[in-house]
């Protein structure tokens, strides 16, 4: 199947039922640009108090999450990070554990790549 070159959507709703990931290489063909083997792109709607307790571990791909408002916290095994500030960001290599949590209501638009591990 052939890809329309150009695309149009809105994150917030294309990410629904999919933990807020939209495009990736588990979104189906049939959605066209948003199949993708080269990169994943989540956008995480999340209320104060949410965290991931345990630890990501394991994660063979490069990862960077930007925050787009509230305050969220990367937790990595030698630091954590602040997100606090439309456009702060905090990056990742594969092999570093980490985990977060909401301090404030936050949207946080996280990519990974590449999507499909060869």
């Amino acid at each position: 199947m052939e890809k329309d070159p150009i695309q149009t959507g809105n994150a917030a709703l294309d990410s629904l039922g999919t933990r807020g990931w939209f495009v990736g290489y588990f979104i189906d063909q049939s959605l066209g640009l948003r199949h993708s083997d080269d990169v994943e792109l989540k956008w995480g709607v999340h209320e104060a108090g949410e965290a991931r307790e345990e630890w990501v571990t394991g994660e063979a791909r490069t990862a960077i999450a930007i925050i787009i408002s509230g305050k969220f916290e990367m937790e990595f095994r030698d630091q954590t990070v602040v997100l606090s500030q439309p456009g702060d960001y905090v990056m990742w290599g594969s092999g570093t554990d980490h985990k977060w949590r909401v301090v404030e209501n936050a949207v946080v638009l996280t990519i990974r790549w590449p999507s499909l591990l060869h």
